[in-house]
């Protein structure tokens, strides 16, 4: 069944989607978010998880700033302050509320399983068989789709090696021998929360050490604030910059925007997990690996800075790896679409309204933070993005064509 047409269709419904939604529909744009509400955030985050973000720096947005975390938080007696963290089911219950509040009746949780071009529209094909022509497509599909596992672990069954994104009930390994890879929140946390559900874990990482946060100054003197002010990315200018003017980075030379996404915010655990995990976790440092195969449980080579190699058993290998874009994993869309957007390395290139090379085409979160920089990594970003995107649609949009879809191939621009 073919739906009536529609101004924007935004596929995903995690921070940034609902954020544009909720800017979008505020904009009077006819827009649907399609997807379940914080479904990535509910199932594939450890249960336990705290979010490393301070909650000044975990807001959802709406156009008014009426719905932030603090206003879900104090009526509930939780507490919001900062250096306090907030446990993942909070925040996913707070990105529900808001959506309720901000976005209401915008919202369709059935799952998109294609966008495709049909002239001078988009066609957005549903779960339930229905499709539903678009004047533009705002892609928000989170980090899933692109999670990174290392070359080596290609080899292994999937029952025996996965993601941390994989994961929400770690209590299934209760009792196993569990590497997981990785020096990096992710791998730091979900070794603590593998040990607290009764499994025997360690920490594989090339470094030679681990690197921690440090515990939050909550009450810094004005000239410290002054000459490192607090930002959404943490203390200092370069950090506010990156995380308060997003647009800064996207005049700045590819490479140089690449080196700031990897550089800041390395990997690093956060302070309030370091009493957990040290002591408790073993940790081999300074080894990469180099093959992993499996017979009888899982035996990982590793190598270290001198190139002598040694192996390890276990029974579970989980790749706490991060991820790396690539407009060619991002599935829903058809080969047609895919082919035609234009790229800076495996990334999508952006204009400053966040619209990619096919017009009417746009994508937000962790996708475009080779374009706008490391706040884009964050629910932090979310603010920003929604606000570009939207002005973008409007002022692309217009007024509504008279005639329906036409045959032809995607239309494109220069990304500005």
């Amino acid at each position: 069944m073919r739906a009536p047409m529609i101004d924007v269709a935004i596929v995903g419904a995690g921070p940034y989607g609902l954020s544009v939604a909720a800017h979008a529909t505020a904009a009077g744009l006819d827009a649907r978010v399609y997807g379940r509400p914080m479904e990535a955030w509910e199932r594939h985050m450890p249960r336990g998880m705290l979010l490393k973000s301070e909650p000044f720096a975990s807001n959802l947005a709406d156009p008014g700033g009426n719905y932030g975390l603090e206003a879900y938080c104090r009526p509930r007696g939780f507490s919001c302050a900062y250096g306090e963290p907030i446990p993942v089911d909070t925040f996913v219950d707070y990105g529900r509320w808001f959506q309720s509040q901000a976005v209401g009746e915008a919202l369709d949780p059935s799952q998109v399983t294609k966008v495709r071009a049909e002239g001078e529209l988009f066609v957005i094909e549903l779960e339930t068989g229905e499709t539903v022509p678009a004047r533009a497509v705002v892609l928000a599909l989170g980090f899933l789709p692109f999670a990174h596992r290392p070359a080596a672990l290609s080899g292994l069954p999937a029952e025996v090696s996965t993601h941390s994104s994989e994961h929400h009930d770690l209590s299934r390994f209760a009792g196993l021998d569990v590497t997981v890879v990785g020096a990096g929140q992710s791998a730091l946390e979900t070794a603590a929360l593998l040990l607290e559900a009764g499994a025997r874990p360690r920490v594989v990482a090339r470094g030679d050490s681990l690197r921690w946060n440090s515990v939050p100054d909550v009450s810094r003197p004005a000239l410290r604030r002054a000459l490192a002010p607090l930002s959404g990315l943490g203390t200092g200018w370069r950090s506010w910059v990156w995380s308060e003017l997003p647009d800064t980075v996207r005049h700045l030379p590819a490479g140089t925007r690449r080196r700031i996404v990897r550089t800041t915010l390395g990997p690093a655990g956060s302070w309030w997990l370091r009493r957990r995990f040290d002591g408790h976790v073993p940790v081999v440092l300074g080894r990469t690996l180099a093959a992993a195969a499996h017979r009888d449980g899982v035996t990982l080579t590793l190598r270290d800075g001198a190139g002598m190699e040694g192996t390890l058993r276990t029974d579970h290998v989980i790749a706490a790896t991060g991820y790396m874009v690539d407009v060619g994993r991002i599935g829903i869309l058809d080969g047609r679409l895919t082919r035609a957007i234009r790229r800076t390395g495996t990334s999508p290139k952006l204009s400053r309204n966040f619209e990619t090379s096919v017009r009417g085409l746009y994508t937000v979160g962790l996708a475009a933070a080779d374009t706008f920089g490391p706040v884009m990594r964050f629910v932090h970003g979310a603010g920003f993005a929604a606000r570009r995107v939207t002005r973008g649609l409007v002022s692309s949009l217009g007024v509504r064509p008279s005639t329906g879809a036409v045959g032809g191939r995607p239309v494109e621009h220069a990304a500005r």
